[in-house]
């Protein structure tokens, strides 16, 4: 029995089983489909059966989708979605100290299981409103058996796209017992026979050989805080080994030299980039790995790792990168003779990471990412005759440079809509809001902290 309210969320009935999304401006990130100025996208038991023009569909339910831009489901591949309920706790960090007094060495000592569902379930959600179907849960605060399954459960009840990447905590107490025969206890009790799942099993563990090794006996993706310039040293040691490859997931990747990125692509590592938090928090040379990893042929997946300081949307996610990447591009050119010119990112590209490659970083790039037939139908409508919007000048300009969640009409995961008309469907904000209070309240209190929404900086409380 658990000691956390379950019922805040009541998931909607089936969608129809045809839906004909209809007259849309389509972004399919699918280069055979390419894009469409009108397009319609036939959506049956949840897949993608048809992309294109005028198409007929008897009997099926129809969204105009006129006046909005269709395109796939953005892919978040790498958050800590435990810390849902701390979100802008941290505005104005400047170090990864900072980040770890404000979550690890303070309030994740006193998470409960509720907290950890409460969390996980605020951030699910609002993954979903903000066009996230699909995320990478970083659980780095597993603390016992109640706390992964609540966090599990959080993501099953939201009914989002979900990787659960279960993994020990950093610092505190916790059951020691409990890692690393977890990951083999989870994937009995919620993934055995979850083929059709939204929601599958990772494991979180640093360079840890013994640790990778259970993960890799369970069949589960290894997902690794990679700073480069720190860690680059081990990379030839573990290559050689045998020990790296297309089940390992790297993030952040800061400051690694071409060597590194070199056995990283030998060895087939799946990436992500953080162009906010690398810079938000100063980690290594403060800017995000993307322009390194295109050079060596790997294509990263976006990620916004945290909410303790910034928001949680991939449309800034996109901007910041943008901008960062056009910094660093003049400066290179201008100020330091670098033997690498820096290619200027386009819109195009940034969109791609954000979905297409995100799916590739997830290892779901056969089920999702962009729409394609045959693919489930994770998708989203984003309305173009909304004021800050209109007119649209270029569908990749407005999705990238002016979209913001608020823009989002609707949002669906495998067929099923979780968003419509504006709103995320299906949830008691009441005991929503309830249950996050509860929760900053317990934790505060545990932890000896007194809220200041004013201050300018995240005190240590030990």
């Amino acid at each position: 029995m658990t000691d956390y309210n379950r019922n805040i969320v009541r998931l909607t009935e089936s969608s129809p089983n045809r839906t004909l999304i209809r007259g849309a401006t389509i972004l399919s990130m699918d280069s055979m489909i390419g894009n469409m100025v009108h397009g319609d996208i036939l959506i049956e038991s949840g897949m993608i059966t048809a992309v294109g023009e005028n198409l007929e569909a008897e009997g099926a339910a129809i969204i105009d989708a006129s006046n909005m831009i269709a395109m796939p489901g953005m892919v978040d591949t790498h958050r800590h979605s435990w810390e849902g309920q701390l979100r802008r706790i941290n505005p104005n960090a400047e170090t990864l100290e900072d980040y770890c007094n404000a979550t690890h060495y303070s309030f994740a000592k006193y998470y409960r299981p509720a907290d950890m569902y409460i969390g996980n379930l605020l951030t699910a959600l609002g993954c979903i409103d903000a066009g996230i179907t699909t995320v990478i849960d970083n659980s780095h605060n597993s603390r016992s058996a109640a706390h992964s399954d609540a966090a599990v459960e959080a993501l099953l009840d939201a009914g989002i796209r979900a990787v659960h990447a279960s993994g020990a905590p950093v610092s505190g107490n916790w059951d020691r017992a409990n890692w690393p025969s977890n990951l083999e206890r989870l994937q009995e009790k919620y993934f055995k026979n979850s083929e059709n799942s939204l929601v599958s099993l990772a494991a979180m563990a640093q360079l840890e050989p013994e640790l990778w090794a259970e993960a890799r006996r369970l069949g589960l993706p290894i997902i690794t805080e990679f700073f480069g310039g720190e860690m680059a040293a081990a990379l030839e040691g573990l290559h050689q080994q045998g020990l790296l490859g297309p089940d390992n997931i790297f993030n952040h990747c800061t400051s690694l030299p071409d060597a590194g990125w070199e056995i990283l692509r030998e060895a087939g590592v799946r990436v992500n980039v953080c162009p906010r938090s690398d810079a938000h928090y100063g980690i290594e040379d403060g800017m995000f790995a993307m322009q390194s990893a295109l050079r060596h042929g790997i294509r990263p997946g976006l990620s916004v790792d945290n909410e303790t300081s910034y928001s949680g949307d991939m449309f800034m996610e996109m901007r910041v990168a943008f901008y960062l990447q056009r910094v660093m591009g003049m400066h290179q050119n201008k100020c330091c003779g670098s033997a690498h010119s820096p290619v200027t990112l386009q819109t195009q590209n940034l969109l791609k990471a954000a979905t297409a490659d995100g799916a590739a970083c997830a290892g779901l790039q056969e089920k999702i990412g962009s729409l394609t037939v045959g693919k489930q139908a994770d998708l989203i409508l984003i309305r173009t005759d909304d004021i800050n919007l209109y007119p649209s000048g270029n569908a990749f300009g407005t999705v990238v440079h002016a979209t913001e969640r608020s823009n989002i009409d609707t949002v669906m995961i495998g067929g099923r809509i979780v968003k419509r008309d504006g709103k995320v469907l299906g949830v008691d904000s009441e005991r929503l809001r309830a249950a996050i209070d509860e929760s900053r309240q317990h934790l505060f209190a545990a932890a000896g902290y007194v809220p200041d929404i004013f201050a300018e900086t995240f005190l240590p409380l030990e």
